[in-house]
């Protein structure tokens, strides 16, 4: 994993003088693809996320993490989590959920934009959580991470992007990869497998993959050997997932300089209803089980997301690089059963004796546009990119056994161009640019639920629009090391959603176009940092604060214990840093730490001296890890991550204590050649009995324990 911290300094200018210079042509859309995912030591350090064409990270604005397949295959060796390598090897992100839904999992203490394959997953309309389980991890070639806001992909990016990249063909011909995989923790309903395959070509013309793959998941134990409870916002235990993908992509033209692309992909995830959740007690540290049956009447759980791509490059045009994608989504997402207090309704059943499921319906279709010019206005070193990009996102959320409305259908349609500048003077890049962003968000007239006490909300119009520049400066020393500055600002929509289906008779305001919790959220960010990569070991650090006026931070509802929103200034700031060393050439160790402070305030205008919880910020992090290759074909990796325990607000409102824990994972490999590679994981090494973070704290029947220890056996031919 590459953690790269670099930044961008902000030279505004047109682009359109740009077409008389004499061109300089870029490498084809073929060869840019490859370099985004080919995993190799030099093409680790490329990035697309946020520049839409292969680049060096040490020459884009942002804090970079590039996860490629290396770790990701130490992660898929003991756990199929899709945000699991984020918290092992990301310094900034959060403890994993283990479920389907991703409750608490932050990035630098803020709600990241999950992309893939550049699409964003869910909707910041209605941030329900359950936005990291989208695709099999069998078929992503790499992730790459941008580390604090971001103007580069507009709404939803001010707490950051990961974009999750599916492998392209790098091999001339076929290539099929099967992998089967048989999961247990010794426990006869624990037992779990996963079939896929996937098929990759590529020739002269054209190449695709597709990928098929099924698994099916059992229940969890945790360290005391008890079931897990089922969480409440939808669960991986007892669960199947299908997952179909395609991508096509042509090259013609001359000299191959332009390329057609296009992709679906079909992933349902779907709880199989056998357990239902057993309630813990605080009190006697018993956390939260299962036990079998369902609620009468109930349906699974799911995650049923789709996606269509189109893409069009062409490396030689008007002297430059241009480069469109388009793309439409659909992605639907269904909760468990609950009864809570805000599902009750006395005109359908007796109060305390409803039980209802939420369901969130996000649609979205979008164009991005960039135009890359390189050695623009006759200046050696001198990029000029810019683009236009267009979004419509749709979302609503109902209760789905009642047919009820929760939150009304929200859309939000914007158009956002930009224009960036990059140049290479020597030992120094200075690069950056400005976007803006113009959008409108619409809500029609609705009536709020009984618990919410049946309030009529005038519907409206907001517009939203926000001029978003980034700044900074890399520069490179002798010695392979290099320093870093930036100034940037990110914008996001807060969880829309979660104002306005809380509106009742004590809501100051009743008309959409006056609910001052539906104003956007800007985030400006700083950061500083140095880097140093030798022949045996590299190292990275960095110290950033970023600042909203009108931030987020979440508390729970001491009557429903469901979140509530709350708007007020909140800074955030942090230390994290990154290293490893080749000891021989059979034993390479890492480590990576995190440190970060949130605060808000107590009171509306009072001063930023309250700290912000582990719903927001994560508490310190400690990971590491070592790699041996034992013999030829064959390697061990051990590795660790240690929370911290953390009290925070002593004696005052929002008082919080959490305690740490230790886990330790190990795999072993062993590639038989034509054989395939075999490979052994196991989770949770020292079978901990431990409790996930953000469930330490009360809420929604919400007291759960991790995993246990897992075993799994993984075998993957290719052929």
């Amino acid at each position: 994993m590459k953690h790269v911290p670099v930044a961008t300094l902000t030279l505004a200018a047109a682009i359109s003088s740009a077409y008389a210079q004499e061109p300089v042509k870029p490498p084809s859309p073929a060869a840019s693809a490859a370099a985004a995912v080919d995993d190799t030591n030099q093409l680790e350090r490329t990035i697309v996320t946020g520049t839409r064409t292969a680049k060096a990270i040490d020459k884009i604005p942002g804090a970079i993490n590039v996860i490629g397949r290396t770790e990701l295959a130490q992660t898929l060796a003991v756990t199929e989590d899709a945000t699991a390598v984020l918290s092992r090897v990301v310094p900034g992100y959060s403890e994993s959920s283990q479920a389907m839904s991703n409750t608490g999992e932050t990035l630098r203490g803020r709600i990241a934009l999950r992309l893939f394959d550049g699409v964003p997953q869910g909707s910041p309309l209605r941030e329900g959580t359950r936005n990291a389980t989208f695709t099999d991890m069998g078929l992503v070639g790499r992730i790459e991470v941008i580390n604090g806001p971001s103007a580069s992909e507009g709404i939803g990016a001010a707490g950051g992007i990961i974009n999750y990249i599916s492998r392209v063909p790098t091999k001339q011909g076929d290539e099929f990869q099967l992998t089967t995989r048989f999961t247990t923790e010794g426990k006869d309903d624990s037992t779990g497998y996963k079939v896929s395959l996937n098929w990759l070509r590529k020739t002269d013309d054209y190449d695709f993959v597709m990928s098929a793959s099924h698994i099916d998941r059992g229940i969890a134990y945790d360290g005391n050997g008890n079931r897990v409870g089922l969480n409440t916002s939808g669960s991986l235990m007892d669960s199947k997932s299908n997952n179909f993908f395609g991508k096509l992509g042509f090259d013609f033209g001359t000299d191959k300089s332009q390329r057609l692309q296009f992709s679906v992909s079909a992933f349902k995830v779907e709880g199989n209803n056998g357990y239902r959740l057993v309630e813990g007690n605080r009190d006697t540290g018993m956390t939260n089980t299962s036990e079998r049956g369902s609620v009468p009447g109930s349906q699974a759980e799911f995650n049923d997301f789709k996606q269509f791509t189109a893409s069009y490059s062409n490396a030689d045009l008007w002297g430059g690089a241009l480069q469109l994608d388009a793309y439409i989504a659909r992605q639907a997402m269904r909760y468990p059963a609950e009864d809570g207090a805000d599902r009750q309704d006395p005109l359908i059943a007796p109060v305390g004796t409803l039980w209802d499921q939420s369901e969130i319906l996000a649609k979205k279709k979008g164009l991005r546009s960039s135009w890359t010019r390189a050695d623009a206005f006759g200046i050696k070193g001198l990029e000029v990119r810019g683009g236009v990009d267009l979004t419509e996102d749709n979302a609503q959320q109902r209760l789905a056994l009642t047919d009820r409305l929760w939150v009304p259908p929200m859309i939000y349609r914007s158009v956002a161009p930009y224009a960036q500048l990059s140049w290479d003077a020597g030992p120094l890049t200075l690069s950056g640019g400005v976007r803006r962003e113009d959008g409108t968000l619409r809500v029609d007239n609705y009536t709020t639920t009984y618990y919410r006490d049946r309030i009529n909300v005038t519907g409206g119009e907001l517009d939203y629009g926000a001029t978003l520049p980034n700044i900074g400066a890399v520069l490179r020393l002798p010695a392979n090391l290099s320093v870093f500055a930036s100034l940037g600002k990110g914008f996001t929509l807060p969880n829309v959603g979660i104002p306005l289906r809380n509106i009742n008779k004590n809501s100051k305001n009743t008309n959409v176009a006056g609910i001052l919790d539906l104003q956007p959220i800007i985030v400006r960010n700083k950061e500083v940092g140095v880097n140093w990569r030798g022949k045996q070991a590299s190292f990275g650090a960095s110290v950033y604060q970023s600042y909203s006026s009108l931030g987020v931070s979440l508390s729970v509802d001491p009557v429903s214990n469901d979140f509530v929103m709350n708007r007020a200034p909140v800074e955030i700031s942090g230390f994290e840093m990154t290293g490893d060393v080749q000891l021989t050439p059979q034993v390479k160790v890492n480590a990576l730490y995190s440190r970060i402070l949130g605060k808000t305030t107590f009171v509306s205008g009072g001063p930023l001296t309250k700290r912000m919880g582990v719903n927001d910020t994560s508490p310190d992090k400690i990971g590491g890890g070592v790699s041996w290759k034992l013999v030829e074909g064959g390697d061990v990796n051990l590795g660790f991550t240690k929370l911290l325990s953390r009290d925070l607000n002593i004696g005052l409102s929002g008082e919080e204590r959490t305690r740490g824990h230790t886990l330790f994972d190990l795999s072993a490999n062993y590639d038989w050649g034509r054989y395939g590679k075999t490979t052994l994981g196991v989770e949770n090494l020292t079978n901990k009995f431990y409790v996930l973070s953000w469930s330490q704290l009360p809420g929604f029947k919400n007291y759960f324990s991790g995993r246990g220890r897992v075993f799994s056996l993984t075998q993957t031919v290719t052929f």
